[in-house]
């Protein structure tokens, strides 16, 4: 089975190719952050439009690269949701046109589902079960994964996502967009603790997560002083420390409390070295294995949809049916992990 992965939830187009043999045979993915970076911020308008340029030049491309034709696909598997509503919608009519013209199901997957199996596709691969941090800028979740769609949401932010919380400190330092990425590079110049900001509710009893008050304690530090350079630096590894502190605990918890030890880290927040340095050292003392996508999937990415897809497809025979384009198609702005259903055995 071949399948073409589309991923267009925000503001980037990723388009994949997966062989349920032969794994990821190639992968594409054009960045949106030239065309938002004059305002800040995604427009999800622009993202849309930008989306219907790319996707099918990319799955093209990588065709003609892999010496394929859209004949040798098996099917074709799609970003349903969480997302802007307009972005996925590209996805999604690409896909199901796909489907009608080829013959072929077209499946819509969870964003986040993709995510939190993306580590698959490395190696070495996590078992399950396992405990996954998805940590991005729209989700801060802890999920105990027993299997392709058996996921308990262990804890999860009560506001601000750790990545919205990196983007809107970023913002009010000062720093270009994408936001997080800037202030961990600031972060590597300064040092932490010459200011000292709050770690919100690393000590609450439970799995849970806010960034709000952080954001907040950070524009109090900002507004009370100037602020030059060297300062600035400071306060950027404040706020990494105290975001990385709190994800670390909260992840530990959880593996203690659930008696697993593997950490499966997903999401774009995965990437930050920050993050990976302080579980690298604290989980071998305590018998935890931490994983990772490559640092090339742990944005959003169309090789994570393409193996969310073929996981699927592989056993779920109906669900391939059942969402083609035979029956037409929505997408969800706003899907809740929970509510999947598991994969057939």
């Amino acid at each position: 089975m071949l399948v073409l992965g589309i991923e267009t939830s925000c503001d980037e187009t990723g388009v994949a190719f997966y062989h349920g043999s032969r794994g990821l045979l190639g992968h594409a993915l054009y960045s949106q952050v030239r065309l938002h970076a004059p305002y800040g911020g995604v427009v999800p308008e622009l993202a849309s439009r930008d989306h219907v340029r790319r996707v099918l030049p990319l799955a093209r491309g990588l065709l003609d690269e892999g010496g394929c034709t859209l004949k040798d696909v098996s099917a074709v598997a799609y970003t349903e949701g969480p997302g802007l509503a307009g972005a996925l919608l590209v996805g999604a009519a690409v896909a199901h046109g796909l489907g009608y013209a080829l013959g072929i199901p077209a499946l819509g997957v969870h964003h986040m589902e993709a995510h939190l199996l993306s580590p698959l596709l490395s190696e070495p691969a996590p078992r399950f079960p396992f405990i996954a941090l998805l940590v991005s800028g729209g989700h801060t979740q802890l999920v105990r994964v027993g299997g392709v769609g058996r996921y308990e949401l262990l804890g999860e932010t009560v506001d601000d996502a750790a990545g919205e919380a990196f983007d809107k400190t970023a913002k009010l330092l000062g720093l270009g967009y994408p936001g997080g990425p800037a202030l961990a590079r600031l972060a590597e110049q300064g040092h932490a603790g010459k200011f000292r900001l709050p770690r919100p509710m690393i000590a609450s009893g439970d799995l849970n997560f806010s960034f709000s008050g952080l954001k907040t304690a950070a524009l109090t530090a900002i507004r009370e002083r100037a602020l030059d350079r060297s300062a600035r630096a400071d306060l950027a590894a404040e706020i990494e420390a105290a975001i990385v502190e709190v994800l670390a605990a909260k992840a530990l918890a959880a593996l203690e409390e659930t008696g697993l030890n593997q950490l499966v880290v997903a999401g774009g927040v995965g990437a930050n070295q920050s993050l990976r340095s302080r579980l690298a050292r604290a989980a071998p003392e305590r018998g935890y294995a931490v994983f990772y996508p490559k640092l090339e999937f742990c944005t959003d990415n169309g090789a994570m949809i393409a193996l969310a897809g073929a996981l699927r497809l592989e056993r779920d025979s109906g669900l391939g049916a059942r969402d083609s384009w035979k029956t037409g198609f929505t997408v969800r702005p706003r899907w809740d992990l929970e509510t999947l259903a598991p994969q057939s055995v």
